[in-house]
């Protein structure tokens, strides 16, 4: 059957045409559609796409000048804030080591003080010991002196009316008394 089809559309010379080729009219009028769609596209469509692909890397561009600027201001600020940390450490490091001397300084000012004001209640302390000593030593040499009387008194027989005798009796005992005191 396709022998009978191919022999009807035989040309009569008797050669038969590839059937792969096509026919001359045909390349023709492919070539010249071909040849008009691509200068439609070569001036109509191709320069859109251009334009849009050049649009879209300068924006890409932009986009990545943009991150660098953005990468190189964090970097700025991030190099920033780390000085101004090591800034305060520094200035931290420096009023605590302030306040350790002021602490240490304060701390002896209170211990003189504390120091002087043991001293001076020392002191006050001897003072009023000194000074309940001497009036109970004057009050006991009163006492001695008024036994002594009534003693002398008593051993003599006769009271001692006259108060200079009497003192100076008191006195003498007294003294008398402390020469033995200070010799033992």
């Amino acid at each position: 059957m396709i022998t009978k089809i191919l022999a009807a559309t035989a040309p009569e010379g008797g050669e038969q045409p590839n059937p792969l080729i096509p026919a001359d009219y045909d390349i023709i009028w492919s070539s010249v559609i071909f040849v008009i769609l691509l200068t439609f596209f070569w001036f109509k469509v191709l320069p859109g796409f251009k334009n849009m692909l050049d649009e879209r890397a300068k924006a890409i561009e932009g986009r990545l000048a943009e991150a660098e600027e953005a990468q190189k201001a964090a970097e700025h600020r991030t190099a920033l804030v780390m000085a101004e940390q090591e800034k305060l450490k520094s200035e931290a490091s420096s009023i605590r080591e302030d306040a350790r001397s002021e602490g240490a300084q304060i701390l002896a000012e209170l211990k003189d003080q504390a120091a002087q004001d043991a001293e001076r209640l020392t002191e006050l302390t001897k003072s009023s010991l000194s000074a309940e000593r001497d009036s109970a030593a004057r009050a006991l040499q009163g006492e001695i002196g008024a036994l002594a009387i009534e003693l002398a008194s008593r051993i003599v027989g006769e009271k001692l009316k006259d108060d200079k005798v009497a003192n100076k009796v008191v006195d003498d005992f007294i003294s008398e008394l402390e020469g033995k005191k200070a010799s033992k």
